[in-house]
């Protein structure tokens, strides 16, 4: 398999990087790890990104009052953005500044990457920023990093340098007030069945997966659909989902076999297990007799045949009309429509009786948010770091991220709660006040850069949406506690260049291999032996398996040596 082009350029960068943090030149610079201890400059330049909506950052009212706070002034050169872009115009500006040396003192809102970083760090174009961590240049940060370790380590380059400031958005059960915090992320299918349905031919919200079969024959065998809604007859469709999909796939009924392989932003099937071992679940003995168990249910006609080829809108279509008995979602209403109230929560299935995983279920959580470092550096040509990172150190106070985030107190938070959280504007009250919905208003004036939002903000300084407070609370009152274990491979290990040339390799290539060889076996029936012996050895000597595996779990040491 070819490696693309990327990488080679990736690579060519990167061969830079020595183990010692950030020696190289960019004009003699280095980074020495010293603190600069000048506080002469006052005033800076800044290029960065901003929101569509945005009319610039110079009458923001908010980053005006702070900057005043902190004795500095900032020239803004900002435009819109979009950092996935290749042709993204910002990264073509700062592309040709930092070729030519002509550098703002700092980058805010780029959306840099982790090779990125490290490649302009070892050049001398970005200082560390780890002298600068300390309670009298940045205490509010300081003590955040201190009371989350994985923070600190999700920002920490493989040479032990920092060169960017924490970014993202803790959204998690802690928000609303729960002891322990996970993330909104961390189950993404909600499994739902019509206990209308179940009531009607006098059968149980099933337990195991064996009841479900049954209990998808008998939608089926009754034409359900047409029974119970007056549907045209033969509607009914047991059980939809989508293939492999983010909240709305299969992959939470593999749950009965031991593992749910979810789609995530690291490497789809790569698991963490308790011992700290990662793994990939696509070649157990387990994946291998779900695929099997499930064949036999696709192919009776209780599974759609569109499950492999429609997309969320079709799937929503057919529960909004009534013709699905089982699905995958995260919000009942949204999917089931006026059929809502005839539906309740499956729980994680049980395995098939008579069998080696006969009473087992175990749901792998999945990672989700996500700490970037790619919003805010600060170049070699600023003379007085100190001053600017005590600015971007208000950042990290609650209320100010808040409005940095919305908009400000007065124009998007109007008011307080009993308990002192500010409430956000209504859509009703954004468009009589101001002519826009609240979602452009916060378009309006959100600021692009290193922001950070915990869990406890959103209990302890303003309320999140209503919305998210009920996928929070179905979270940790329903799914959460049929979890059995919490181990899950975070989003935010940072990996060397070696470790990304292998991942650009081999990813995308193992990612559509796995995948397509699941849904011809869904579709077609389980593995032969020397068929499942023939796609293992694939993955090991084909896709890079290994190669993935070694990397992966290389990047996950280096992480929690971090800690």
């Amino acid at each position: 398999m070819k490696k693309k082009i990327v990488s080679a350029i990736l690579i060519s960068s990167m061969m830079l990087s020595v183990t010692a943090c950030g020696k190289g030149g960019n004009g003699g610079v280095t980074n020495s790890g010293e603190l600069n201890e000048s506080t002469e400059q006052t005033s800076f330049t800044i290029t960065g990104g901003q929101s569509a909506l945005s009319p610039g950052y110079d009458d923001n009212e908010v980053l005006n009052q702070m900057m005043k706070d902190s004795g500095i002034e900032i020239e803004w050169n900002t435009q819109a953005n979009d950092p996935n872009a290749s042709d993204d115009p910002l990264k073509q500006q700062v592309n040709i500044q930092i070729a030519s040396g002509d550098l703002p003192d700092a980058y805010m809102g780029v959306g840099f990457q982790n090779y990125e970083l490290s490649s302009y760090g070892a050049d001398g174009t970005f200082i560390d920023l780890t002298p600068y961590l300390t309670s009298d240049v940045m205490p509010n940060l300081t003590a955040i990093l201190d009371e989350h370790p994985e923070i600190k380590a999700a920002i920490t380059m493989d040479d032990g340098c920092i060169y960017g400031l924490p970014a993202g958005e803790q959204m998690g059960t802690a928000g609303i007030g729960k002891e322990d915090d996970y993330s909104i992320f961390s189950v993404p299918q909600f499994s739902m069945i019509n206990k209308k349905w179940l009531d009607e031919l006098g059968l149980e919200v099933p337990s195991t997966l064996d009841e479900l079969q049954t209990a998808l024959e008998a939608f089926k065998e009754n034409d359900m659909a047409a029974k119970t809604y007056g549907a045209p007859a033969g509607s009914t469709i047991p059980m939809s989902t989508g293939f492999d999909q983010w909240c709305w796939g299969q992959n939470v009924f593999y749950a009965g076999f031991g593992f749910t392989n979810w789609i995530n932003d690291v490497c789809n099937d790569l698991v963490l297990n308790p011992d700290g071992k990662v793994d990939f679940v696509c070649d157990n003995e387990e994946y291998r007799d779900a695929l099997t168990y499930f064949s036999d249910w696709y192919k009776e006609g209780l599974i759609d045949k569109e499950i492999f080829s429609q997309d969320d809108t079709q799937l929503m279509a057919k529960c909004q009309q009534g013709y699905v008995g089982v699905s995958t979602w995260w919000y009942i209403e949204e999917l089931m429509g006026d059929y809502a109230e005839d539906y309740v929560f499956l729980p994680v299935l049980t395995d098939p009786e008579g069998t080696k995983y006969e009473g087992q279920s175990n749901v792998t959580i999945r990672t989700g948010g996500g700490t970037n470092s790619g919003n805010l550096s600060i170049t070699s040509a600023c003379e007085s770091p100190i001053n600017l990172l005590k600015f971007f150190d208000k950042w990290y106070e609650g209320e100010n991220v808040m409005q940095l985030q919305y908009g400000p107190i007065g124009v998007y938070f109007k008011d307080k709660d009993e308990n002192g959280v500010w409430n956000s504007i209504t859509e009703e009250q954004a468009k009589a006040e101001y002519g826009k919905g609240a979602g452009e208003l916060k378009g309006y004036y959100e600021v692009a850069g290193p922001k950070l939002i915990l869990s406890d903000y959103y209990m302890n300084t303003f309320h999140m949406e209503d919305r998210a407070i009920e996928r929070l609370t179905d979270l940790y009152d329903y799914w959460m506690p049929q979890v059995k274990d919490t181990s899950v491979y975070p989003i935010d290990c940072v990996f060397t260049s070696e470790e990304l040339e292998t991942i650009d390799t081999y990813k995308t290539d193992f990612e559509n291999a796995v995948s397509e060889q699941e849904g011809l076996w869904l579709k077609e029936g389980g593995p032969t032996d020397e068929e499942w012996d023939a796609y293992v050895d694939m993955l090991n000597n084909s896709c890079g398996m290994q190669e993935l595996l070694k990397a992966y779990q290389d990047a996950y040491d280096r992480y929690k040596e971090a800690m």
